[in-house]
This record gives structure tokens, C-alpha cells and sequence, in this order.
């Protein structure tokens, strides 16, 4: 690994590069406060933000707030989130998260990492979502995108989600961290991918340690660029 400046001249250059080629990136579920964004980041577990996107309306229709959620019927709620897939499961968390948020909380979602993952069903993951985007409060994090890049980048060798948002933390100001996040996600959803990345259409790639892990041929690589996230 090299010398901690240099690495993190380095991470922060990607990340710099990152943001000029994603000026749109940010979180692709959609919400209009703290409420929906951690809900609509549970129902995002194993399937696409177009998917949640697509049920958001009608459930938020419903349930507008935790109160409502905390006691819908249970058959009404699994036949809105059905098309997430799991669903059964994830009505589960929504309601036993809604009644966590009732009684602990009087109804609002806590804005600190500590309380968050607290709550029926809520991570780090999850928590530094509802963080980044619901109160604008710095947040990493690390999804399957988010690992894979750093590790690809040489910012980190650790698997453990906690591990490699404490480590990749480190290479940047605070203040930076959501956005990070989204210009990681952004790359990995669109040119990063994990089988066959499209090494010769990267921004980044005269920076990337593992450049040459897909195709370099820049025609054949702009061929797997995807122009938007996952379908």
C-alpha cells in the first residue's frame, strides 16, 4: 500500500474526478423527509430503487407517517410492498419500526447514528442513509457498491462494512462523506461493476490500482456503461 499521503492524494483525487463526472449523483430513492427515506431504505434491501419507487406513492398514500404505519393492517401493507420483493419480511420491519418510532420517539425519526440503530431493522448502513440525505449530517455508506470500489481504489483491504467505512472515513473530510457515498454508488451502478467493469470508459482509471480487471478497449467497455442505476 502506499505511503497514507500519497493513498490519500489519491483517494481524494477519484473522489474530486468523481464528482465532476457524476453532477446529478445522489440518493435514487425517492422521499420528502426523514420518515419515507428510512422507510423506503428497509424496502430497498434485495431489490432496485425503481422498484421501491414505484410502490413509494401508493404506501406513503396510506401511511403517511410513523403513526399510521405503526397500525396498519398487516394484509394491506404485504399487498402494497409485494412488488419489492421479501415482503412479508419487510412488512414485519416497517411495523415494528413504526411502533419503535411511536413509542421511543413520539412518532420522529432520531437523528443520530446511536438511536437509529436502535430501531427494528436499521444498520449502520441504513443509519448513515437516513443521516446523509434526511438531515444532511456526515454518513458512509457502505453498500456492495461502496465496498467493492474502495477496495478496488486500494483504500482498503477489509470486507467488514464497519471496518471499511471507519478506514475509507480516514482518507476524507467529514463533510465529505455523503457525497462520497453517492459518487461510489453512482460509478458502481453505471461503469464499476463487479463482474467485467468498464476499465476503458473510467474517469478514474489512470488512478485505479485494479484498471485492467475488465475490458481496456475503450469501444468495448463503453458498450457495458450503463446511463443510469440499477433498472
Amino acid at each position: 500500500m502506499p505511503p497514507e499521503t500519497s493513498l490519500v492524494r489519491r483517494a481524494r483525487k477519484i473522489d474530486r474526478v468523481l464528482a465532476e463526472t457524476y453532477p446529478d449523483a445522489r440518493s435514487e430513492l425517492d422521499f420528502t423527509n426523514a420518515f419515507e427515506m428510512l422507510v423506503v431504505t428497509v424496502l430497498s434491501a434485495q431489490t432496485t430503487d425503481r422498484r421501491v419507487n414505484a410502490v413509494s406513492p401508493a404506501l406513503f398514500a396510506a401511511y403517511p407517517d410513523a403513526s399510521a404505519m405503526a397500525s396498519a393492517e398487516r394484509e394491506k401493507l404485504e399487498q402494497i410492498i409485494q412488488p419489492t420483493g421479501f415482503f412479508r419480511a419487510k412488512t414485519e420491519s416497517l411495523l415494528k419500526l413504526s411502533q419503535a418510532l411511536v413509542e421511543r420517539y413520539d412518532g420522529q425519526v432520531p437523528a443520530t447514528l446511536d438511536d437509529l440503530v436502535t430501531l427494528p431493522g436499521v444498520g449502520r448502513k441504513t443509519a448513515n442513509v437516513v443521516l446523509g440525505n434526511a438531515f444532511g449530517l456526515p454518513g458512509i455508506t457502505v453498500d456492495t457498491h461502496f465496498g467493492r470500489l474502495a477496495r478496488r481504489f486500494g483504500w482498503t483491504e477489509q470486507t467488514d462494512a464497519v471496518k471499511v467505512e471507519h478506514e475509507v472515513g480516514a482518507l476524507f473530510p467529514k463533510k465529505d462523506w455523503t457525497m462520497l457515498s453517492h459518487h461510489l454508488i453512482w460509478h458502481g451502478r453505471r461503469v464499476c461493476h463487479a463482474r467485467n467493469p468498464a476499465c476503458g470508459a473510467c474517469t478514474v482509471a489512470r488512478w485505479c490500482p485494479s484498471y485492467g480487471e475488465g475490458p481496456t478497449d475503450p469501444v468495448q467497455a463503453a458498450k457495458l456503461v450503463r446511463t443510469e442505476g440499477r433498472a
